[in-house]
């Protein structure tokens, strides 16, 4: 296949960006990288719109300078800022690495040097062994393979060893999934699992690679106090026995250790560079200590070495105070004691009167090291764990004792300074198979990342599991100090040609790995902080003028130094196991989860992975976290947990295509298909609401109580969508719809209602309303509650269009069987800050509706603005009904609903209609003739209604007569239409003969609407006596006429019947029941 590109240049300009940005020409013929951006900074388009660094498409770091406008373009050159052409992208797209700006060396600040590409060997599989090796295989790997035998020891390096092995494969996987700039393990899980997870497993990561370096300084220092120059220390530990001992060891190491801490963060501020040159000398030592101890192993096959230990009956003995492993030795002049005589005996003569142990059992010789032939590894298969203080036995030498005797002489012996068990050892253990991450923490370093990574980093957990495996054969039963061998390294003993070869080459690798440490911790807290998920790390982003990172390097010697402060080597190595092991949980989780989601974007060019293996690493770092300690293992979670939850709630949002995002869209996909398969039970049953509020000229919200009121219903949790509707074309009134959202959002946050904002554009705003109802939700998830204001001042409205809008919704609603909530003065309803110390939510229940006025006022009470509002019922009672039977009927129907309430039964007789009742509508229905046999413009209407409502409306304190009743209104609205007609006869476009006028006024009101307009006086007298002081009514809204004739009458029915009332909530239900009984 052919491909043919060409190009035209065409000159783009860059606005100046605010902090951060990039701004300029690029210069002609000068390549562009789309690589390297600082924290912080932002690429701005042409367009100026700010967009992430990238070289795909709306790329702002390309070559901006190219010209597009040629003939043979021309079909695309109006797209061309923000879809450039492939001739211009394809060098930053074979370029591209969008790494962050990470420290540099002071020789690369100054010469200006790019630093040289390091390949599979040198980048990623020796610093691998490096990290891999250390202070546990050359201090504990003897003492474990004694306490726990060679069959225990196993199985603990099987599972550690396979567990970094599964680690290892998912994070080849998602390593080889793109670019991994800094931060290692810690971008690898925030762009998989989030900015959540991936903070809380980066700062865990973080602590768990400051303690290893503690860890590394404690090993450092055991080797220098005990093994180099054990007259170094401060506190003498001549003389001393037991706890006193122990702590003055412990002092040393604090002391020491502190002084190492100081000196190596010293090294690592003055410059990374002596640290990486030393980094190959401190590798060289480790590998040269290995093979001499493997070649020391060989060679026991052939020459066992001289390796004597004492044992007195099966007892070891610690080789110290005494040169000869006997009693009683013969020489010319007859038998004389031994110095180790005098140590159990109160003299030196043979009538002394010794230890009963010492007495009763003989004394022996035997070889530490007798071969490889001699079936020692037979004898150590097992385990033996020892209670802290019991003298260390040695299996199948008979011995003398009494057991009730207590144990005299400790200081002789070899003790157990420390209980063991399995699930200790396994914690002490795992440290020493971490440091997986060094490759992957380097890839900006490495030539091909993608393929070193997973070659380099699996050669080397292969390599070293099968040394450890070995390892587990080649260990003899010692104790941990090597006591019993003149205080000399147990495994040093092993090594070709000297002992001192592993000692030496055991200091400089715990002092390189804790120099490691200092220097990669700082850099990850650095990556993290400059993130901006955590916002009180973000000091620690800040360092020299090089990159160097000096305040994240003093927050890790602090936390360091409280390692060092523990002082005991096998204190600290659990709590790092901790962390270390939930970070490889957590990658083999990120890996799992991409290769379930099968997003497009997970293309690992490492194809040996699958999420069954990611799932057992990651159950395999659980256990391990548990059996190596519970309550570390739950500290660590809560860390994380509190970590991640405070990243949630004050972090920043970060928006990083991670897989918790796309496992939370196929939660929601299946959530939503199980919702499809049939309506929501009646126990199930919650307000899902469609909340309508209009928006000014400015787009911003008018009635902002609206969504107070939303708030204080969503105790019932359930969905809320806030919309609104736009008049309009969506091309013309796009950015109109935009600010429109933007302030539906703002204002949601503000009222802290959670939920979902949509925006309708259409032609009239009935039809947008329309819209919202109909098109709302997805799928099962949609909205069964409707809430919308009460259109306030109807009466003198531009335009009718307002209420016969709403008349439309409720009727709209009452066909879509969705209930319908009004609340009525909204202005009067409290704010979320308000509180209500007393008062009552009164129900009027007229007619069932489904449960809706049971159910809403439980709900606001759940509230704290109503909490202390008590509930009360009303409902009315005809003449041939039985009040108190109702009454019963009514408390226990509560009672079965859990609904605590006050019951009363109001009796409503029937009485004759009065004569304001026939005023009333007389009115009412004159003044809806009038509207539509006048044609006036619209403000001629508005004031033609206006003038007749006030003038011939009398108040309800001053009742008339029938007869003057049906005289004033006739005249004064005459009166009216003369002074109008006369004034504005011109301006009338068409006017009605005065005989029209006449026979309007002479007309007769429908009886119907008579009844309507009776019964809407009496409940609102009698609704008006009771719930005068209620905070809130709630009551049932009648339905709306079926013909349209009468529908600003139906506005004037629920004018009338919620007059006087200051806070109501009118309550249409959706035709099922939404309450039960039934648990």
């Amino acid at each position: 296949m052919h491909i043919k590109i060409m190009s035209k240049n065409r000159p783009c300009t860059m606005r100046p960006g605010h902090k951060g940005e990039k701004t300029g020409h690029p210069r002609p013929g000068h390549k562009v990288s789309a690589s390297v951006r600082s924290p912080g900074e932002t690429w701005v388009m042409c367009d100026g719109n700010p967009k992430e660094s990238s070289p795909f498409i709306n790329s702002s770091d390309v070559e901006k300078s190219q010209q597009y406008d040629g003939k043979n373009m021309a079909l695309f050159e109006e797209e061309m800022d923000t879809s450039p052409m492939v001739s211009s992208l394809l060098s930053s797209l074979a370029n591209y690495s969008n790494l962050p700006q990470g420290s540099k060396e002071h020789e690369e600040a100054e010469n200006n040097e790019e630093a040289p590409r390091m390949g599979t060997l040198m980048g990623v599989y020796l610093p691998c062994l490096q990290n891999i090796f250390g202070v546990i295989l050359f201090l504990r790997m003897t003492w474990l393979v004694g306490i726990g035998g060679v069959l225990g020891t196993f199985i603990i390096v099987f599972m550690c060893c396979s567990t970094t092995m599964l680690t290892a494969i998912s994070m080849s996987a998602i390593a080889t999934n793109g670019v991994v700039p800094a931060g290692g393990s810690y971008y690898m899980i925030s762009r998989s699992l989030g900015p959540e997870f991936g903070g809380a497993v980066g700062i865990c990561f973080y602590l768990g690679t400051t303690f290893a370096g503690a860890m590394y300084i404690l090993g450092c220092i055991e080797i220098l106090l005990i093994y180099i120059a054990p007259h170094a220390a401060i506190f003498r530990l001549e003389g001393l026995e037991g706890p006193e001992a122990e702590a003055a060891l412990l002092n040393n190491m604090r002391v020491y250790g502190t002084c190492v801490l100081t000196f190596m963060a010293i090294v690592v501020f003055v410059g990374v560079k002596y640290v990486n040159k030393l980094a190959l000398v401190f590798l060289a030592c480790v590998i040269l200590s290995i093979l001499a101890v493997y070649a020391g192993v060989i060679k026991t096959a052939f020459e066992p070495p001289d390796f004597p230990i004492c044992i007195l009956g099966n007892r070891t003995l610690v080789w110290k105070g005494f040169d000869v492993c006997a009693k009683m030795i013969e020489q010319e002049n007859g038998t004389v004691t031994t110095k180790l005589w005098k140590l159990f005996c109160d003299s030196e003569f043979l009538n002394a009167t010794c230890d009963e142990y010492f007495a009763n059992n003989n004394v022996s010789e035997v070889q530490g090291i007798p071969g490889i032939t001699s079936g020692i590894l037979a004898e150590n298969l097992f385990g033996n764990y020892y209670q802290k203080g019991v003298a260390i036995e040695k299996r199948g030498i008979p011995s003398v004792m009494d057991p009730d005797a207590p144990l005299s002489s400790l200081n002789r012996y070899v003790l157990a300074d420390i209980t063991s068990y399995f699930t200790l050892l396994v914690g002490i253990y795992f440290p020493s198979v971490t440091g997986i991450m060094a490759g992957s923490n380097r890839s900006g370093d490495l030539r091909d990342a993608q393929k070193s990574i997973p070659i380099g980093t699996i050669m080397a957990i292969t390599t070293t599991s099968l040394i450890f495996l070995y390892g587990t054969h080649t260990h003899a039963l010692f104790p941990r100090f090597g006591e019993a061998v003149n205080g000399n390294l147990v495994i040093g003993t092993l090594a070709w040609p000297s002992p001192w070869v592993i000692v030496i080459g055991s200091f400089f690798s715990t002092c390189g790995a804790g120099l490691q440490s200092l220097t990669g911790a700082p850099r990850l807290l650095q990556a993290i902080a400059r993130d901006g998920i955590v916002p009180f790390l973000r000091v620690f982003g800040h360092g020299k003028a090089n990159g160097e990172p000096t305040w994240a390097l003093l927050l890790t010697a602090c936390i360091c130094e409280s390692g060092i402060l523990i002082a005991s080597l096998d204190s600290v190595a659990p709590i790092l196991s901790m962390f270390f092991l939930m970070c490889y949980m957590f990658v083999n989780l990120a890996c799992a989860v991409q290769t379930l989601l099968r997003t497009p974007n997970w293309r690992p060019r490492f194809k040996f992975y699958h999420w069954a293996l990611s799932f057992l690493g990651m159950s395999l770092c659980l256990s391990l976290m548990f059996i190596c300690s519970w309550y570390y293992a739950i500290v660590a979670m809560v860390i994380a947990s509190c970590i991640y939850k405070y990243i949630e709630f004050r972090g920043a949002e970060k928006e990083w295509g991670d897989g918790i995002r796309g496992l939370s869209l196929s939660a929601a996909r299946f959530a939503l298909m199980r919702l499809e398969e049939g309506p929501p039970h009646t126990k199930n049953w919650r307000p899902q609401l469609l909340v309508l509020v209009s928006v000014d000229a400015e787009q911003n919200v008018e009635q902002p109580r609206m969504l107070s009121l939303t708030c204080q219903l969503k105790a019932g949790k359930g969905l809320t969508i806030v919309g609104t509707a736009l008049e309009g074309t969506f091309l013309d009134n796009h950015p109109q719809a935009q600010r429109a959202e933007q302030s539906l959002r703002k204002m949601m946050e503000t009222e802290k209602v959670k939920g979902f904002c949509q925006v309708v554009i259409s032609s009239n705003l009935r039809d947008a309303t329309s819209h919202l109802i109909q098109a709302g939700g997805l799928g099962g998830l949609q909205h069964n509650t409707v809430l919308v204001s009460w259109p306030r001042n109807w009466k003198q409205a531009e335009d009718h269009q307002t209420w016969r809008n709403f008349i439309e919704l409720v009727r709209e609603t009452t066909a879509a069987h969705l209930a319908l909530l009004v609340p009525k003065n909204i202005t009067a309803f409290p704010s979320n800050g308000e509180r209500f110390t007393e008062g009552s939510i009164d129900v009027w229940w007229i007619v069932h509706d489904g449960g809706m006025l049971m159910l809403l006022p439980f709900l606001l009470r759940q509230h704290k603005v109503w909490r202390k509002c008590k509930m009360r019922i009303f409902t009315v009672a005809q003449m041939d009904d039985n009040s108190i039977q109702m009454k019963k009927d009514l408390t226990t129907f509560l009672y079965h609903l859990r609904i605590d309430a006050e019951v009363e039964v109001v009796e409503m007789h029937d009485s004759d209609i009065s004569a304001y009742t026939y005023e009333k509508t007389l009115v009412m229905e004159q003044r809806s003739q009038i509207l539509k046999q006048i044609n006036l413009t619209k403000n001629e209407r508005e004031r033609e209604v206006q003038l007749i409502h006030e003038n011939a409306t009398p108040t309800p304190t001053s009742p008339q007569s029938p007869a003057e009743s049906a005289e004033t209104p006739g005249d004064k609205v005459h009166m009216t239409w003369t002074d109008k007609f006369d004034g504005d006869q011109a301006k009338a476009p068409s006017a009605p003969s005065p005989e029209g006028i006449k026979d309007i006024f002479n007309m007769k009101p429908n009886q119907s609407n008579v009844r309507r307009m009776h019964t809407a006086l009496k409940l609102n007298g009698v609704i008006a006596k009771k719930s005068q002081e209620a905070k809130l009514v709630l009551l049932n809204m009648p339905g709306p006429p079926k013909n349209r004739t009468g529908d600003e009458n139906y506005m004037e029915f629920l004018e009338v019947l919620t007059e006087g009332l200051n806070r109501v909530l009118l309550v249409r239900g959706g035709g099922r029941e939404v309450i039960t009984i039934y648990s």
